[in-house]
């Protein structure tokens, strides 16, 4: 007997580095993994795991203001936002914006 082939379809999961704020929806993770090709199809693959994080992240289909998201190091407002590409074994940081002044 042959084995039929196993066929992966999407992409390899990446690495998202979750803050201490949103991690009562992650059940405490510090990381945990999602999959997409883009930054947008990440988020969406990690709000499908991680009800409630989309709506933290996002507003009106865009990044909400106070959030940075940076894909391997590269602050995506640089690198196409939503868009941005996201590689294989690529990590996801998401970093509440910090504010404040003497």
């Amino acid at each position: 007997m042959s084995a039929e082939p196993t066929v992966t379809t999407g992409t390899a999961p990446v690495v998202v580095r979750i803050p201490t704020i949103l991690r009562g929806l992650t059940g405490g993770a510090r990381s945990t993994t999602a999959s997409g090709s883009t930054l947008a199809d990440v988020l969406a693959d990690l709000d499908e795991r991680h009800p409630g994080i989309g709506e933290r992240v996002l507003e009106d289909g865009a990044l909400r203001r106070f959030v940075n998201v940076y894909v391997d190091d590269e602050d995506v407002r640089f690198t196409g936002g939503l868009a941005t590409p996201v590689g294989e074994g690529a990590e996801v940081t998401i970093l509440p914006a910090v504010a404040g002044g003497c």
